[in-house]
């Protein structure tokens, strides 16, 4: 048999369960693209989309295998998709530090990592800078706040405002590309109070009945579980203080927090359910309609509007996708829930926003459908029983929350470094509270709000809300509730999803040769190595590694740069913490000695001065620039604008941002000094 024939044989078992491949391989271009070290030029998209046409139009042809040049037509054409992106959306980007007027229309209100609310705003004017300088978004963190201003309002204060900054180490999550993205051209904060210069005027109506809607809800439902309350119902987050974050996250009840797919998969399916039973209660309707469908239609109306009223987010927009393609199945008497259906929804949100693939979200939300799809749909067919019929919700819940976490949490472990070891038994005690109590209150509390009776809801609503703080308060104390793991290498993940998708869409016992891949993965995980030296870009913290974890520099700045290296290094000790495993005098500079070279951090002028009797091959890492011997190579935030963070791995290698990244879009390198030559020699790297 020839081997053409014995694959298009293989091949042959697959017919009609191919589709659902499509947005892996478009997902593959998608990777591909921001994988580059370089930035395609015009030439060089416009290859791709010839190369991509003349393959798409050869897999239409009938010869043996043919159909198998869809796979390279899709990877070049999801390339060329996020190219396009990532131009459509350039705008301007702060290069210096700009202190001084910013105004601006409120566009969004959150709550940053230290708790802080945090307006971000479009429509900006900055003083002394061209408006084809000025960047289309800046995101500033308020310090002085007695009320905050409605999303349309024009507000002005005066603010220190940055560029969005690159990762903290080399590989790590790149801020820069996440806030081009989002056409974040600045960020920073205000210490004085915001003005308002001018009422919200007709734009922006959506988002300012969300603000009403949050705002009325932590009016009438006190504390965090109002806050609570609103992030649920409007995706507005601000009213949910860092303790209950932490809380949910350490219990894996995180997802309960953000509008995803849990949440408009409940919402939807209680209004066609209710409304298909209310249907058939009424003869008239139940014999000459198609009841089913109106409910199905009822439904997708209700997940349309609860997708504008919580602001459209990404998570959000997924969810509804991945709603309106099973009510949009319901409506076309197709089966609602299979790989095809999810394979659509994927496709809908990668054609929309192409770097949501990047995003933990989509990996976790889409993980954790297509494993349920697949599981479900095993038991369906082999009709492997559940028990009896009152058993079968409770089994069908333990279920449904076990292959969920298991399909997420190499995810959630990668990007969060944490994994929550009650979080079944936490979902278990929430989800169906959620869905019984939270959701069907949330839902007559807006049906009963035109008669001014929205309260019955409401108290319902807090009930079940305040059970699931509990619940999460509670099982995040528990002794051993949470493990760290230190952060993956770059392959891990793709690795682990390529062998994970191949057991979930392939039929046949071969799938099963999917497993090998995302073993090596998690193999390849258990064997990383991190840095022993980081250096931080503003050269303000050094860490490393020391034999009881991660020595830092200093225990009081850079805590956010601090938090990043520990959790990666899967260290759950603070900043102070850390410092301390750094030996020496209280007083005198922290000093390292290995891999060939002696590494002094000398932050501030006056510790700069201390370090002047510096030996030959000496590095100094400081905050300010000062003339220093010849011997020694003074590393400051100027010289590390040309590489970002720095790392010197146990080998000797130097790895920087600028390395790992290369020039892109997004990355706004300057071009590398002598100071970085000098660099590479000391650490014996050949000069690039």
């Amino acid at each position: 048999m020839r081997p053409t024939t014995a694959i298009a044989d293989l091949l042959q078992a697959q017919r009609g369960h191919l589709f659902p491949w499509t947005p892996v391989f478009l997902g593959a271009g998608i990777g591909a693209y921001f994988s580059l070290k370089f930035e395609p030029g015009a030439a060089a998209f416009a290859g791709l989309a010839i190369c991509a046409l003349l393959m798409a139009a050869g897999a239409m042809s009938r010869r043996p295998l043919a159909f198998l040049l869809w796979a390279p037509a899709l990877a070049a054409a999801g390339l060329c998709l996020a190219g396009a992106r990532a131009h459509r959306v350039s705008a301007p980007v702060l290069d210096f530090r700009y202190y001084g007027a910013v105004e601006g229309r409120v566009v969004a209100v959150d709550r940053s990592p230290t708790d802080a609310l945090r307006l971000t705003l479009d429509q900006v004017r900055l003083d002394r800078v061209a408006a084809e300088d000025t960047p289309a978004r800046v995101r500033i963190s308020l310090k002085a706040l007695e009320q905050v201003p409605p999303p349309g309002a024009r507000v002005m204060t005066t603010a220190h405002l940055l560029p969005p900054q690159g990762p903290a180490e080399p590989g790590g999550f790149d801020f820069r590309r996440h806030a081009w993205f989002k056409q974040l051209g600045g960020l920073g904060y205000t210490r004085v109070p915001v003005l308002l210069a001018k009422a919200p005027g007709q734009g922006l109506p959506v988002d300012r009945l969300r603000r009403n809607m949050a705002q009325g809800l932590q009016d009438r439902i006190a504390g965090e579980t109002g806050g609570f309350a609103a992030a649920i119902t409007t995706g507005d987050r601000s009213g949910v203080g860092q303790q209950t974050l932490t809380a949910l996250r350490q219990s894996n009840l995180a997802h309960l927090l953000a509008i995803s797919g849990l949440h408009m998969g409940l919402l939807t399916g209680f209004v066609f359910a209710a409304l298909r039973v209310a249907f058939n209660l009424i003869p008239v309707l139940a014999l000459r309609w198609p009841v089913k469908k109106l409910a199905a239609l009822a439904a997708l109306i209700a997940g349309a509007g609860y997708l504008a009223l919580s602001g459209g987010n990404v998570a959000t927009e997924r969810a509804f996708v991945m709603v309106a393609v099973m009510f949009g199945a319901v409506l076309l008497n197709r089966r609602a829930i299979t790989l095809r259906a999810v394979a659509v929804a994927a496709w809908i949100v990668l054609l929309r926003r192409p770097e949501s693939l990047l995003s933990p979200g989509f990996q976790m939300s889409f993980a954790a459908t297509a494993a349920l799809v697949a599981v479900f749909a095993v038991l369906r067919d082999r009709e492997i029983p559940l028990g009896p019929r009152w058993l079968r919700p409770v089994l069908a819940l333990v279920i449904s929350s076990a292959v969920a976490g298991a399909a997420t949490a190499p995810f959630a472990a990668a990007h969060f470094n944490t994994v929550p070891h009650y979080g079944l038994l936490a979902n278990l005690l929430s989800v169906p509270v959620m869905g019984s109590v939270v959701i069907p209150a949330a839902v007559l509390a807006l049906c009963l709000a035109p008669f001014g009776l929205e309260m019955i809801g409401l108290t319902v609503m807090r009930w079940g809300l305040d059970w699931i703080l509990a619940v999460a308060q509670a099982v995040s104390e528990f002794e051993g509730a949470l493990s760290h793991v230190p952060a993956p290498s770059h392959w891990v993940l793709p690795l682990f999803a390529a062998g994970m998708l191949f057991a979930v869409i392939w039929q046949g016992r071969l799938r099963l040769a999917g497993l090998l891949p995302a073993a090596c993965a998690l193999l390849m995980w258990s064997a990383a190595e991190r840095p022993v030296v980081l250096i931080a870009d503003s050269g303000g913290l050094i860490g490393v590694m020391a034999p009881q974890g991660r020595a830092l520099s200093r225990a009081k700045g850079q805590g956010f740069t601090a938090k990043i290296w520990l959790e990666n290094d899967g260290d759950p000790a603070g900043q102070i913490a850390a410092a301390a495993r750094w030996r020496g005098e209280t007083e005198a500079l922290p000093i390292w000695q290995g891999l060939g070279f002696r590494l002094v951090h000398a932050p501030g002028k006056r510790k700069l001065a201390q370090a002047n009797a510096c030996k030959k091959g000496d590095i100094i890492v400081s905050t300010v620039t000062v003339q220093m011997p010849e011997n020694c190579l003074l590393l400051t935030p100027a010289v590390m604008r040309q590489t970002g963070s720095i790392a010197v791995t146990a080998t000797g290698g130097l790895q920087t941002s600028r390395s790992v990244s290369g020039q892109r879009l997004w990355t706004g390198w300057r071009p590398e000094g002598a100071e970085i030559s000098r660099l590479r020699r000391i650490l014996g790297q050949e000069n690039p």
